[in-house]
């Protein structure tokens, strides 16, 4: 089993910065991969970005983030980050920790969803 924990969200004004953490716990051995997704509100939740775990420069971004955010993990502390700048009002959102879990080591996968941190861009 996997823990994700999330930290790092809060209210930013347009144009700043933020950085969001996600530390996992327990068979992290056995995860693939770990990204970030995000849920708008009104809207359908969607993939923010993702990072292999045995290869880190297989990493995928959405298009609406390419060059402003960035992820990347410290193995030491299992720990995937997402830096996000020069954020806008359309960023705001619930951001979860994805971590895809057992196929690098068993043969299935099973999803692990961290309970999610806001991040709201506003005046």
């Amino acid at each position: 089993q996997v823990q994700l924990a999330e930290s790092g969200g809060g209210l930013v004004q347009p144009g700043g910065s933020l950085r969001l953490s996600c530390a996992a716990s327990g068979d992290t051995p056995c995860i693939s991969a770990m990204g970030w997704y995000r849920l708008p509100p009104g809207k359908e939740r969607e993939l923010v970005a993702r990072m292999s775990t045995s290869d880190s420069t297989e990493i995928i971004y959405a298009d609406s983030v390419k060059g402003r955010f960035t992820i990347s993990r410290d193995d030491a502390k299992n720990t995937v980050y997402l830096e996000m700048n020069s954020l806008t009002p359309e960023d705001t959102a619930v951001y979860y920790c994805h971590a895809p879990y057992g196929n690098k080591c068993y043969g299935w996968e099973y999803e692990y969803w961290g309970q999610g941190t806001q991040v709201t861009v506003s005046t």
